[in-house]
C-alpha cells in the first residue's frame, strides 16, 4: 500500500485538488484508494459529497491515524491520499510520518518558494521522501513561464526534488471538481487531463523506485 500525504504550510497551493483530482483517476483506473480529509477546511470532504459515489471511500481526520491504515490495507486499498491543513502542527507531522511520499503542491512565486520551506524542514527532519509539484502555472508557450523556471531554479538551488511536468491553471480542472468529478472523468483527453495523467505515471515511477532501492538494500544487508 502507497500513502502519500500532500502537505504545505501554504493555503491555496492545491493540496485538496491534487488529491481530488488523483483520488478520481486512480478510481477510474480500478486503483482500490482511500481518501483522507486532515484539514478541517473540509475541502477534499466538500468534493467527496458532490461526487456521491461509492468508488472513492473518505475518511475524516488524522485521529487513529495508524490504526486507519492498518484497516485500509487489511481492506486491499493501494493507495491512499492523505489532503492536510496549512499548517506544521502536529497532525501534518503524524501524517507525514506514515507517510511513503509527500507531495509538496507549489505555485510559482515568491510567497510560495518562501512557504514550502517549513514543509520540506518537516520531511527532511522526518527522514521522509518528498518531491515539489508546481501547480496552477501558467501555460506554456513554447517553453516555460519564466516564473516557473525562476521557481525551479529556487528549488534546485535548495536541492528539493521537483517534478519535471507542471499542472497548468486550466478551466477543466475547477469545473470538474464543481462536478464532482476528477478531470480525467470530466474532460478526457484534455490538457489538464493529460497532466494529471502524467503526475500519476511519475509517482508510480517513484514507488518502484523507492521499492526497488529497499530491495536492493535488503540483499546487500
Amino acid at each position: 500500500m502507497n500513502v502519500v500525504v500532500f502537505a504545505s504550510r501554504k493555503g491555496g497551493s492545491g493540496k485538496s485538488t491534487l488529491a481530488a483530482h488523483l483520488g478520481s483517476y486512480m478510481a477510474e483506473h480500478s486503483r482500490p484508494t482511500l481518501l483522507i480529509d486532515a484539514d478541517p477546511q473540509g475541502s477534499l470532504a466538500l468534493w467527496h459529497r458532490v461526487r456521491g459515489s461509492r468508488d472513492l471511500p473518505l475518511h475524516l481526520g488524522t485521529k487513529h491515524l495508524a490504526a486507519t491504515l492498518a484497516k485500509a490495507r487489511r481492506a486491499g486499498a493501494e493507495w491512499v491520499l492523505i489532503d492536510t491543513p496549512p499548517n506544521a502542527e502536529a497532525p501534518v507531522a503524524e501524517a507525514i510520518w506514515h507517510a511513503d511520499l509527500v507531495v509538496i503542491p507549489m505555485r510559482p512565486g515568491l510567497f510560495d518558494v518562501d512557504a514550502v520551506q517549513a514543509t520540506i524542514k518537516m520531511c527532511r527532519d522526518l527522514k521522509k521522501p518528498y518531491a515539489v509539484v508546481i501547480n496552477a502555472a501558467p501555460a506554456k508557450n513554447g517553453s516555460e513561464d519564466p516564473s516557473v523556471a525562476d521557481a525551479r531554479g529556487a528549488m534546485q538551488a535548495l536541492d528539493v526534488p521537483t517534478w519535471s511536468g507542471q499542472i497548468t491553471h486550466r478551466p477543466e480542472l475547477s469545473l470538474s471538481l464543481a462536478h464532482g468529478a476528477g478531470v480525467s472523468e470530466f474532460s478526457a483527453g484534455s490538457a489538464g487531463s493529460e497532466e494529471i495523467g502524467s503526475l500519476w505515471r511519475a509517482l508510480t515511477r517513484s514507488f518502484e523506485a523507492m521499492k526497488a532501492m529497499a530491495g536492493t538494500e535488503a540483499r546487500s544487508a
